[in-house]
Formats: C-alpha cells, structure tokens, sequence
C-alpha cells in the first residue's frame, strides 16, 4: 500500500475517514476497479489535492492510486459502487447505481469537512447494465473545463481531480469512433443523491434511512430551520430544509453563470447542493431561457430556463421520500421555501457578478429585468455582458445608482472576458485528439482560475465552503 505524504508537503495533514463504512452493507457493493491496459496521467490537480493531504503525491504514487486504485492508507478497504433509484427525465427507474463508478476514499478536508473521492469510468459494476463501465477521453476532458469554469463563476461543484487515459477504444454513438478512454476522480463534498433516499423509500426500510439522515445531518451540518418551521426537531425535516437552501442557491447559480447542466435527473442530485456528473453541458451562446444542452432533451425539460423548476420538482422527489419518517405538512413548508430563497440567491449572486452592491429586494430584481432584457435585445453572451458592464458601467440611467464593488484585478483591464463556448471546447478536444497537445487545455484552466481570483468568493449562504477554496 502506497502512503500518502506527510503534512510537511501538503498544505493540511492527510486525514482519513471512512465515515461511510458502517452504512456500506446497505448502501453499496463492494466491487474491483478495471484492470486497465495502461495508465498515463494526463491531469492532477494539486489545488484541490492539497485540500486533503494529497498534493505531496509523487506521479508514480498518484497513478497507483486512481488508475490501479490501490487503496489509501487507513481509508475505504475496497471500491464501494452505491446503490440508488431515481427519476430520469420524470420516468423512474429503480434499475440504476453507480454503473461505471465507485466511492474510493473519505478524509476530512481542510476546513474539517469530510470528503469523497469518487470515479467514473473505473469499470463494470453490479449496476452497469449493458453498459462497459468506462469513460471517454473526451468526457473527462470535458469534465475538467466544467468543473473549473463553474467553479471561476461561483457554483458549488465537484472538483475534477485526476484523469488517466487507460488505453481502450471505446465505441460511442455520440462521438467519433473508436475513441480514447480515461479513468477520472471526482472530489466531492457527498456522493449521497435523492435517489439514494428514493430507494429506500421503495424498500421501505425504515431503519437504513434513519441511519442516513443521521450520516447526512452528521457529516454536511446545517443551521437549524425557522424558528416557526413546524417539526422542526425532526431530523428528516432538518435534512428538508437544509437540503432546499441548498439547492435554491444551485439552481440561482446555473442562472448567474449562464451554465445548461442538461441531465439534471434526481440520481444527480447531491444532497449537499454540490453541482456534479457533467455530460453534454453547455454555456448559453445567447441569453435564451428555451436554450438545451443535451440533443435527446427533445421536450426542453431540463433547458435553461426551467432548471429552477427541475431542481424544485426533484426537492419534491427527496420530500415524499422523507415522509417515511416526516409528516406531509412540514416537508411541504419546507419546500415551499424554495421560491423565495432562489430569488433571493438570484439577485445576491447577480450583484456579485455584476460587481454591484444589492440595493434591496426589489431594485434589485428590476435590475435583473433590465440586464436580461439588455441581453435579449442585443443578442448578447452573458458572459460578454457582464464582463462588459462590470461595476455598473453602461447600465440604463435607472441603474446608476448602483455602487460598483472595487475591483483591482487585472482580469477586468482584458479585452474580452474568459467563456466556455462549444467551439472553444472542441477546439481543445481536437488538439489533443488529433496532435496528443495538451496546451490549450492547460492555458485554459490557467485562464479560468485567473478569472475566478478576479471574481472573488461568490456570496453563499450557510452550509458551502467558499467556492474560491480548493
């Protein structure tokens, strides 16, 4: 078994644990990684890797480790794939787990925060169907720009923490075949989903989700509900309401960001309001709320302006889950926070990135009519747009009045602002798909995280570490 480093090279001491463990019989299936033909690392990221201990890693020691998965020191014994159900496109479907994936370790973070470190692509598993259980190249190319450009912007996501190329050809219907695969390691806050408490809800097991909701109120700690919230000693509504602020400050974070998740299934939904499991992603083009990112979204349901109304709905999912041991009536008073606490977060995180100081509930939300209305008229990239009106400047006169945060970053002098736009993203595929040249990728997320020093932390509300943090 090979060590992690010692403090004196990492920012935080390595600090395992595997809280998850005495859960795992019920949660999961133990299971082995694939025995890949090869292992050639193609992305590390020491930034969040020091967060947890893990950044003094040599690359021999870091290959073993999440492409052969040899298990760290004092943590999770074997791959644990976690067992789920959940509503894909409002169809449910009991038949799904972490199909290519697995739980690999915890440890306790800089901030004292426990940690996952999750897979995708790392092999076949009780769960895969008729699926291979791998992931292109591709994909965790894919994954990394996401997962840096919503971080930059001030969403609570994942972090893409290593990708190692495994040497397959895979076949996608989607993409040009035969394709290079990976292996890619998530950091994550939580791997619990919805759809964890939607199977046991199925399976009613009474007990296993009392444990859980012990884990989750445990492991991500929350402020107490209202003081007039009804049963609000209850721990499952305690979970409730937590959960809502969470994912009402998500949901406002898409917006902010211009961001199109596109699967925004209840199996993809964490329980810590953490944004994760990117696939066919997109950045608007244009501010259009009809906008969609995945091409077999044929209805529009996820589309980027009824994400609100997704990440409400599937709340909706964890509350009827939630009456195996709540009663309808708090968990409803607990949902129906969702509206005002997004349009609170909204208008926080707009004045954030518009690099204004809020003036109140309403001005601001005629502020955020105005600009949405600006960029309609124009056809204008979000991204251009608040870059280009940063600190106020250019708004219509009923807008002057807003006081500019300061802003001494350099970022704001550019040209043009940083965006994330499918052709920028296929131009850095095709570098490497076509000349194995990394650069591009690598100049990108230099000039993503310039960006997101330039922005500062996002204004979250309990419950998040800054997104600035690794």
């Amino acid at each position: 078994m090979i060590e992690p480093a010692q403090p004196a090279e990492c920012d935080v001491p390595y600090r395992p644990d595997p809280a998850i463990l005495p859960l795992s019989e019920w949660l999961g299936d133990m299971v082995e990684a694939a025995d890949f033909p090869e292992t050639r690392l193609r992305w590390r990221n020491d930034k969040a890797a020091a967060s947890i201990g893990l950044a003094g890693l040599s690359d021999e020691a870091w290959t073993q480790h999440f492409g052969r998965f040899q298990p760290l020191d004092g943590n999770i014994p074997q791959p644990l794939a976690l067992r789920y159900h959940g509503h894909q496109f409002r169809v449910y479907n009991p038949e799904i787990g972490d199909g290519r994936g697995f739980l690999f370790a915890q440890m306790r973070g800089a901030d004292g925060r426990l940690m996952d470190l999750g897979t995708k692509g790392s092999g076949q598993t009780p769960w895969s169907r008729s699926g291979d259980g791998r992931l292109t190249l591709k994909g965790a190319v894919r994954e990394i720009l996401a997962t840096e450009m919503l971080e930059a912007l001030g969403v609570n996501t994942s972090k893409t923490f290593s990708v190692i190329e495994t040497g397959e050809s895979l076949y996608r219907g989607d993409e040009p075949s035969p394709t290079r695969s990976a292996v890619l390691v998530r950091l994550s806050h939580s791997h619990i989903r919805f759809g964890t408490f939607q199977r046991l809800l199925s399976l009613e097991a009474a007990d296993e989700m009392e444990y859980l909701i012990d884990y989750c109120l445990q492991n991500f700690p929350a402020p107490p509900p209202p003081a007039d919230a009804p049963d609000r000693d209850n721990p499952a509504i305690r979970l409730m309401h937590a959960v809502t602020e969470r994912m009402a400050d998500l949901a406002a974070s898409y917006m902010v960001a211009g961001f199109v998740h596109g699967v925004l299934n209840t199996d993809n939904m964490n329980i810590t309001g953490e944004s994760f499991d990117y696939g066919p992603w997109r950045w608007l083009p244009a501010w259009e709320p009809g906008f969609t990112a995945a091409y077999f979204d044929h209805g529009g349901l996820y589309a980027f302006g009824r994400q609100p109304e997704a990440l409400h709905w599937n709340c909706g999912q964890l509350a009827v889950a939630l009456r195996l041991h709540a009663d309808t009536a708090p968990l409803v008073a607990a949902l129906e926070r969702f509206g005002p606490l997004y349009m609170a977060a909204v208008a926080r995180r707009w004045c954030w990135r518009l690099g204004v100081q809020s003036q109140g509930p309403e001005e601001d939300a005629q502020l955020m009519a105005g600009c949405e209305a600006q960029m309609r008229a124009g056809s204008v990239q979000p991204d251009a747009f608040f870059f280009a009106h940063r600190g106020g400047r250019g708004l219509p006169e009923a807008f002057r009045h807003y006081q500019p945060v300061a802003d001494t970053h350099e970022y704001w002098a550019d040209p043009a602002p940083q965006s994330m736009l499918i052709d920028e993203v296929e131009a850095i595929w095709a570098a490497i798909a076509e000349n194995d040249d990394w650069a591009p990728l690598h100049a990108k997320v230099a000039a993503i995280r310039r960006m997101g020093a330039a922005h500062g932390p996002a204004p979250l509300p309990w419950g998040h570490a800054s997104v600035s943090d690794p």
